[in-house]
């Protein structure tokens, strides 16, 4: 869960930051003999009844039987209704699932019928399958302004008209997070009520329903109660959701908990989970990441944009060609999106012949705008037999490729480069079918070399904004204080501390001992006269946290503000 006002998994104070982490590693433990009870045969015919989307021997499916594993995100809609791109844009870059997150008017804005029949729409158009979730649920039991599964539903049940016919397209998430961690043995009956309450109602669509602890189910209610809230639903069409954050820190503990559901054969999928670290602990995205690729899991990662706390934005200011480093991971890190999602059949991708050539190889990218740190590439589009859903860049050594960047379009800012260094880049075209073309041809680059730039006069401000027991959060405002606009730079400075960087958002950071070198990501490289762009980063620390006192942009020393 991440809300408009406040991106925190939870407001705590220290000590009950410390029960709480005590109390989660316990219940890790207790989870491997909590094991759902063993799977039952349904009743007979159950599954035959299923209309579209339906679930089938603990495995999701689509109507004609196809094996369906989410690869998506999560997309804040209700808090942002505007940013109404952002479901092309997340199809571009390969997904082939979206959860959208709505309120059913407990908490924030109700979304009517005639917005989710839109937003639906919009999923069918971009050929996503379309998760949509109640947010206003989360933490029941624990956050006073929640709201209940019973509203939910009843939610779920006024938008019956706009969802009924669209079980191909459409997954009923009743609630986000419909428990928090008081009493969570509660989340049982009103879960199974709930599923029942909809289908009472004539549902007939696939329905998720999500752990209680703010979905992380660190106390194994949700692991030890899943069959019996499965039998529940007479046409087993139901799928669990666990969500993924700092309780999920190590292999045992997120491969034991996925494991166990499908030695279970029920259906489970990670519908929500983070990567960067935070002040609760630093979740091991990789593992959730290779284990659901290997047991044929979907996962689905939080989020979009729009986070308060930014280190969970995928993308920067809703922009596909501005991906922070969690964006990259996702999209095109090892089991990310681009790598390993299918397309729905029902929109003539994934094992259908809709879709079954790769690309052909994108032109030959050219150089420009190159600074001591960055240079802008582009390149004539590729061409696909369905459509090509986006570019990614690589850097070549010999034989070895790095990626450098991915783009939704013919363009991109590679950012983090050395000045006076020779590079030499390529770029790859791929499908929303998770086809690539070959590599196109290469060009090369030569960044300028370092040193003072000329002109160059700047004031820099450099404040805490939050601390933790080993960590913190900072911000660093420069300023062009010069009477012409500065084209790419480079920031340095020193901590006192022995403080390190751990995320950083609006440029590059390297660091080596307590030297740091910035340099700008693509909407930061320019900074007009008079103005200014703000970097964040959250970083370790020790005792002292000493602010640095001395900073130079581009070999220019800076006033400090």
């Amino acid at each position: 869960m991440r809300s408009a006002t406040s991106t925190a998994r939870h407001r705590q104070s220290p000590l009950n930051v410390l029960v709480k982490s005590l109390a989660a590693l316990l219940g890790v433990v207790l989870l491997s003999a909590l094991g759902p009870a063993a799977a039952q045969a349904r009743p007979a015919g159950a599954e035959a009844t299923a209309t579209g989307l339906h679930v089938s021997n603990g495995r999701l499916l689509e109507a004609n039987g196809n094996d369906f594993v989410m690869r998506g995100v999560n997309h804040a809609h209700t808090w942002y209704p505007g940013e109404t791109q952002s479901l092309a844009d997340i199809k571009a870059l390969g997904a082939n699932t979206v959860r959208v997150v709505l309120s059913d008017g407990h908490r924030w804005t109700r979304n009517g019928p005639d917005e989710v029949a839109g937003i639906v729409d919009d999923c069918k158009t971009n050929r996503l399958i379309c998760v949509l979730e109640v947010h206003d649920t989360t933490g029941y039991g624990e956050d006073a302004a929640a709201g209940t599964l019973d509203h939910a539903a009843d939610y779920w049940i006024s938008l019956k008209d706009v969802l009924a016919g669209e079980e191909d397209y459409v997954i009923v998430n009743i609630g986000n997070e419909p428990w928090g961690n008081t009493d969570p043995a509660g989340w049982t009956a009103p879960t199974t009520a709930a599923v029942q309450k909809l289908r009472g109602a004539g549902f007939a669509h696939t329905i998720m329903v999500d752990a209680p602890n703010w979905g992380q189910d660190w106390q194994g209610v949700m692991r030890a109660g899943a069959q019996a809230v499965y039998d529940a639903d007479t046409t087993g069409n139901l799928v669990f959701s666990i969500h993924m954050y700092s309780v999920y820190s190590t292999p045992q503990a997120i491969t034991d908990y996925l494991q166990a559901f499908v030695d279970a054969g029920l259906p489970l999928v990670i519908g929500e989970f983070g990567g960067p670290a935070d002040q609760w602990g630093d979740p091991d995205e990789d593992t959730m990441m290779a284990a659901a690729e290997t047991l044929d899991l979907g996962y689905l990662a939080w989020s979009w944009s729009g986070n308060t706390d930014p280190i969970l934005d995928l993308a920067i200011d809703f922009d596909p060609s501005r991906l922070s480093s969690w964006g990259e991971r996702i999209f095109h890190g090892a089991d990310g999106i681009a790598q390993t999602s299918r397309e729905a059949t029902v929109f003539g991708g994934g094992g259908s012949p809709g879709d079954t050539e790769a690309p052909t190889a994108p032109g030959a990218p050219i150089a420009s705008m190159v600074t001591a740190t960055s240079a802008v590439l582009t390149w004539p589009a590729a061409s696909d037999n369905v459509a090509v859903a986006g570019y990614d860049v690589v850097r070549v050594s010999g034989s070895v490729e790095v990626m450098a960047v991915s783009s939704a379009t013919t363009s991109a800012t590679v950012t983090g480069l050395t000045a006076d260094t020779a590079y030499l880049f390529a770029v790859y075209a791929r499908d929303a079918a998770g086809h690539r073309s070959v590599r196109s041809a290469t060009v090369d680059v030569t960044t300028d070399k370092g040193g003072p730039t000329p002109g160059v006069s700047c004031s820099v401000g450099y404040r805490v904004v939050g601390e933790w027991p080993g960590g913190f959060q900072g911000e660093i405002t420069i300023r062009n204080t010069g009477t012409t606009a500065i084209d790419g730079w480079n920031l340095a400075f020193a901590f006192a501390n022995g403080q390190t960087l751990s995320n950083v958002w609006g440029g590059t950071a390297t660091q080596s001992g307590s030297t740091v070198s910035v340099a700008p990501a693509g909407y930061t490289a320019v900074i007009t006269a008079n103005g200014s762009i703000v970097l964040g980063f959250t970083g370790t620390r020790s005792t002292t946290n000493t602010a640095p006192t001395a900073f130079t942009l581009s070999g220019n020393t800076c006033t400090t503000a």
